[in-house]
């Protein structure tokens, strides 16, 4: 499979933390979505997702783009991609997604890299009375 491509069932694999694999999501959802978005792409290409020159896209490319948003957003620091995936964790502990589903989701193998998207979490608390 080449970056970017479709050519069989393991592209839309996520990888968890440690490098091993986890399927947040349905991996054939995943594969019909990728495939219908590389059916209407226009202009057509070889790739699913590429950069504006029409080539395969980096990872690279879209850490330079993630940094390009971040200073188009006037933030302070520095944006990086890794910071979409902390925003995700963040996200789903604070609509109240159990710990234990959210470690899942994030491949972490061990909670203690969970918890910190729950310790914040006002929904946390939702439950007492």
């Amino acid at each position: 499979m080449g970056a970017g491509g479709v050519q069989d069932r393991h592209a839309a694999r996520a990888q968890g933390q440690a490098g091993h694999a986890e399927y947040p999501s349905d991996p054939r959802d995943e594969m019909r979505a990728l495939r219908r978005l590389k059916r209407e792409q226009e202009p057509k290409s070889t790739w699913v997702f590429t950069s504006e020159r029409g080539d395969a896209f980096t990872a690279a490319g879209f850490a330079r783009m993630i940094e390009r948003a971040g200073v188009e957003a006037t933030l302070a620091f520095k944006a990086h991609p890794h910071m979409l995936r902390h925003a995700c964790g963040y996200a789903l502990a604070n609509r109240g997604h159990d710990t234990r589903a959210l470690q899942a989701y994030l491949g972490h193998r061990n909670i203690q890299h969970t918890v910190r998207y729950t310790e914040l979490s006002p929904a946390r608390f939702k439950d007492f009375s």
